[in-house]
């Protein structure tokens, strides 16, 4: 071995609680990239090779009724390679040993040959029987939640009937990847339930037979989507055509593939706090080291060791040292990857998991980390270059004193000694505070996620909403039938609503938004905006949410085109008149009476909001099931229990590793910082010793000065931490959801308390080994 890398593993084993402590941040940078990578990889083939064995389709479109023979036409679309009918219907489930109604969605199972597209993946039993009575497939988390096995029963009201349905089997859909019920926040799969029913006993209870009202598309390879939307309207549109979309525009996939860009954003911000960090404190012990091994450089390169034979030499103890570190983040990376891919897994439902990380992360994660390291150190390592061997072998030049500020006068000498060297090493002092408050930052970032879910879940479901119950129609209804609500047991007030299926466009700027309808004096589901005020529908025009007026450039005052996709399909040059903040989706809306008139189809309701009495709730639910023409059931309340159950669980989790991950960057910069202190002032703390200073006073000169720093970084970091809040919720707003900027006054004491007592903990760590310092032996030691 030769004599310089046994000199380099003397170095790492005298330096080791300071390379574990670099290490450990370093692994902690590295960890969280291979964490996202390998999850967004996992997730990225995993979604391609179901989509592809399951034949995920790539157009899909909605009709009233639409004859089969329109099939044949759709097929011979240039570019189409495959085209399958289906009738998809919703409706009211009774499950045994269940209070509450259930929302289903029926889709029809093709009665002889396979599915071309979406093709189901069964978990357990079989498919129906063809020409069978009532056998059904359910999805498997429904199926989970309520304990159904196949040979169970249950009712559905379809048509004007309540049928009897017996599960033969349990199946997973590329299709509801992510199963939400229409108008829901998240999936619940207690209250929402995907039913697969052979072709032609559907068709017959709905009075569908030799029509459909969905169809379902795949494409030649390189065809252009939109052609092939325009062609497809045209030919849905005598039969009641709501707009064909593709795939990416499908409500399961755009949520799987909004989360694969979260993660991606997230990538790219927290491995950076880290890795700096880990730069910086690579910067701050080699420049200790080599300030205390000047003699020895100088008499290395006086016996001939050339200067780029030393500069590698302290090159290689940062990569050995950052590469201890790579080596713990690859393995604890891989175990986050799986079980964060686990997490999506289960929430996503995919049948299988291909979590196959290849080298592409470990080594990006690898080369970045080294990259940072180096980065740091790379300054220290060219003043070894650059010194030459007399100066190296002279002791360095003390720094230049000065007469103190007067203000110093006031302080006592402990006191002062501590403000001198800080005065003294202003960016030493600067970089050390920077790096505890970044790890303050990173808490507060941890931290205040529990803050915005919290808000979120009181504005959207407390503030914002006053209904007990929302009631949908499988079809519009003329506005009487909400007097029929009102008689209903428990229900102490109803309020109706419309929604009107659109395309709202701005020159080139197209978004597919559906139109609200609301009374003018809505009191159970108004206008709320987030400011904190209500706001009213308008007669004169659009009210829309400030997200949907910046995807489509349009401001208060301009003009937006809207082309109806139902009924008549007007298209309307309507005025945006007011516009309001949400955090939940892209709503628009407009006075009932108002959008009535516009699509000259009478006075009619799409379904009712409806306010309940608890005591007497029972009755209701009964009453619900055996309703004709309801489409969907949405409660307010389970709809936050869901919300808080979901989140909750998720969000814990990621703070507790978050928090972790901090308290290891606050534990790697003040160890570093106390330890590297106490190695350069061991002969001044040992002649304060021998002149009579108490050994409290002694530990407060050399703690006091990484509790004042501490004392710097705390409220720094908590601006970090906000600056860091506001970029992750810009981040992470997509068209459904935004996450909103709140951190309580508690995260931020949170966030100061934890990094005060690592702090503590590291400086209780250091201060056994002043008690053990061997006062003559240091003092005997040369300068």
């Amino acid at each position: 071995m030769r004599s310089l890398d046994r000199k380099l593993l003397r170095d790492l084993w005298r330096l080791r609680m300071q390379v574990l402590a670099i290490a450990l941040v370093v692994a902690s940078g590295t960890a969280l990239l291979v964490m996202a990578l390998t999850t967004i990889q996992a997730l990225q083939e995993t979604t391609a090779a179901y989509y592809e064995r399951a034949r995920f389709a790539e157009i899909f479109a909605q009709a009233k009724r639409a004859p089969e023979r329109l099939l044949r036409d759709i097929t011979s679309i240039p570019d189409v390679a495959n085209a399958e009918s289906r009738v998809v219907h919703g409706a009211i489930l009774d499950i045994r040993d269940f209070n509450e109604p259930v929302i289903g969605q029926f889709i029809s199972l093709p009665e002889y040959g396979p599915q071309l597209h979406n093709m189901l993946v069964l978990r357990s039993g079989r498919l129906p029987t063809a020409g069978a009575e009532y056998e059904v497939v359910v999805n498997e988390p429904f199926a989970d939640a309520h304990g159904l096995v196949a040979g169970d029963h249950f009712d559905a009201v379809l048509g004007s009937q309540k049928r009897t349905l017996r599960i033969v089997g349990t199946a997973l859909s590329p299709e509801f990847v992510y199963a939400i019920a229409p108008g829901g926040l998240m999936p619940d799969d207690r209250r929402f339930g995907l039913v697969w029913m052979g072709r032609e006993r559907l068709a017959a209870a709905l009075d569908m037979k030799q029509s459909f009202n969905s169809v379902t598309l795949t494409l030649l390879r390189g065809a252009d989507p939109r052609e092939i939307i325009a062609r497809l309207d045209t030919l849905l549109f005598p039969y009641g055509g709501t707009g064909a979309y593709a795939r990416e525009d499908q409500i399961s996939n755009w949520f799987l593939q909004s989360e694969i860009r979260q993660q991606i954003n997230m990538s790219r911000i927290m491995p950076t706090i880290f890795l700096a960090v880990a730069a910086f404190l690579t910067n701050m012990v080699m420049a200790r080291l080599i300030q205390t091994e000047r003699r020895e450089i100088g008499l290395l390169k006086a016996f001939g060791y050339s200067d780029w034979a030393i500069g590698w030499h302290y090159a290689k103890m940062v990569l050995v040292i950052a590469s201890i570190g790579v080596l713990l983040g690859w393995g604890t990376g891989a175990v986050l990857g799986h079980w964060n891919t686990s997490l999506y897994a289960n929430f996503y439902r995919f049948p299988f998991l291909l979590y196959r990380p290849g080298p592409q992360a470990f080594l990006t994660s690898a080369a970045i980390s080294l990259a940072a390291a180096l980065a740091g150190s790379l300054a220290v390592v060219i003043r070894v270059i650059r010194l030459p061997p007399a100066a190296a072998m002279a002791p360095p030049s003390p720094p230049a004193y000065g007469r103190a500020s007067a203000a110093f006068d006031v302080l006592d000498e402990p006191t002062r000694i501590i403000m001198r060297r800080l005065i003294r090493w202003p960016l030493r002092a600067g970089l050390t505070t920077l790096g505890l408050a970044m790890s303050v930052a990173v808490l507060v970032l941890a931290l205040q996620w529990m803050d915005a879910i919290n808000h979120l879940a009181r504005t959207v479901f407390e503030t914002a909403q006053h209904q007990d119950a929302t009631v949908a129609f499988s079809d519009f209804r003329p506005a009487g039938a909400e007097i029929n609500f009102r008689y209903l047991p428990s229900v102490l007030a109803t309020e109706p609503y419309r929604n009107v299926a659109a395309q709202l466009s701005n020159g080139h700027r197209v978004e597919r938004q559906g139109i609200v309808g609301l009374p003018e004096d809505a009191r159970l589901s108004p206008i709320y905006d987030n400011v904190g005020t209500i706001v009213r529908p308008r007669k004169d025009g659009l009210v829309m949410s400030t997200k949907l007026a910046e995807l489509l450039h349009v401001q208060v005052g301009e003009t937006a085109r809207i082309q109806i996709l139902e009924g008549a399909r007007p298209t309307l040059d309507l005025p945006v008149v007011q516009t309001f903040e949400t955090y939940i989706g892209t709503p628009v809306y407009m006075e009932i009476e108002a959008l009535n008139r516009l699509m000259r189809d009478g006075r009619v309701i799409s379904g009712v909001h409806v306010s309940l009495d608890d005591a007497t709730q029972t009755e209701l639910l009964t009453r619900l099931k055996e309703l004709p023409g309801i489409t969907a059931i949405l409660f307010r309340k389970a709809a936050m229990d869901m919300f808080f159950a979901t989140m909750g669980e998720t969000i814990v989790i990621f703070i507790g590793f978050f928090v972790t991950f901090a308290v290891i960057l606050s534990f790697g910069v003040s160890y570093n910082s106390i330890r590297i202190a106490l190695s350069e002032r061991s002969r001044e703390l040992a002649t304060l010793a021998v002149l009579g200073f108490s050994g409290w006073e002694i530990s407060y000169i050399l703690l006091g000065e990484i509790g004042l720093l501490a004392i710097a970084a705390i409220p720094l970091g908590c601006l970090i931490g906000y600056l860091l809040s506001w970029y992750m919720a810009s981040a992470f707003a997509t068209e459904l959801y935004r996450v909103p900027l709140m951190v309580e006054a508690a995260t931020y004491g949170q966030a100061s308390i934890i990094t005060a007592a690592t702090v503590i903990a590291c400086a209780a760590l250091v201060r056994r080994r002043l008690d053990r310092l061997d006062l003559i032996g240091v003092l005997k030691t040369r300068e």
